[in-house]
């Protein structure tokens, strides 16, 4: 045989149109997407905290990162969800700070 021609014993996988595979199963261009971490559940209970401008960013960043992540733009979903984690948690904090701060308010005052 001449070093430019191949053998032909059967064993190159063929796909349905008859062209060689010799990817061996492996594809690059199929890649898994990560899974979506937007934190809605968090950001929609936080709406409940009195801390108003910070729930509604916090709501916000994940809903963009929803609409990130259906666009394919994984990195950015992932960023923007990092986001809403962190003004989540800010405004349940500032949310929990305000109700206490009111509950101390209102029970140690004396009425006359």
């Amino acid at each position: 045989m001449s070093p430019g021609l191949q053998r032909s014993d059967g064993k190159t996988n063929r796909s349905i149109d008859g062209s060689s595979d010799h990817s061996l199963g492996r594809s690059t261009e199929a890649q898994e997407a990560p899974p979506l971490k937007n934190y809605i559940f968090l950001t929609i209970c936080t709406c409940f905290c009195p801390a108003w401008p910070i729930n509604i960013v916090a709501l916000v960043f994940s809903l963009m990162s929803q609409s990130s992540y259906d666009a394919e733009d994984y990195e950015g979903a992932q960023r923007l969800g990092r986001k809403a984690l962190h003004m989540g948690i800010a405004s349940l904090v500032i949310g929990l700070l305000i109700i206490t701060i009111f509950c101390i308010v209102h029970f140690t005052t004396t009425a006359i």
